[in-house]
């Protein structure tokens, strides 16, 4: 199963290339994706309440997301023990 969802979130994750829209707000996403990447328990994500964990509706039932900023989220996929289709994304 692949657990990073795009070439652009895939990259920041594992090389620290950040994607041009991304840039001003590269170090938070990282941070909080390798958090999302890292977790045991979807709770964890509860802590910060900045995160604002939440369940997606409409085209994106089935995801979860915790904000980046106003603006971006990282979107994921939670099977119950790991987390996965995860992508940085702007989906407003």
């Amino acid at each position: 199963m692949k657990r990073i969802a795009d070439k652009h979130t895939l990259a920041l994750y594992e090389d620290g290339n950040c994607h041009p829209r991304w840039r001003g707000f590269e170090a938070i996403a990282l941070r909080k994706l390798d958090r999302v990447m890292n977790i045991t328990r979807l709770d964890d994500l509860r802590v910060p309440p900045g995160n604002r964990l939440e369940a997606l509706k409409g085209d994106r039932a089935g995801q979860w997301s915790i904000r980046i900023n106003d603006q971006y989220r990282i979107c994921f996929k939670w099977d119950g023990t790991q987390t996965h289709a995860i992508e940085i994304t702007d989906y407003h």
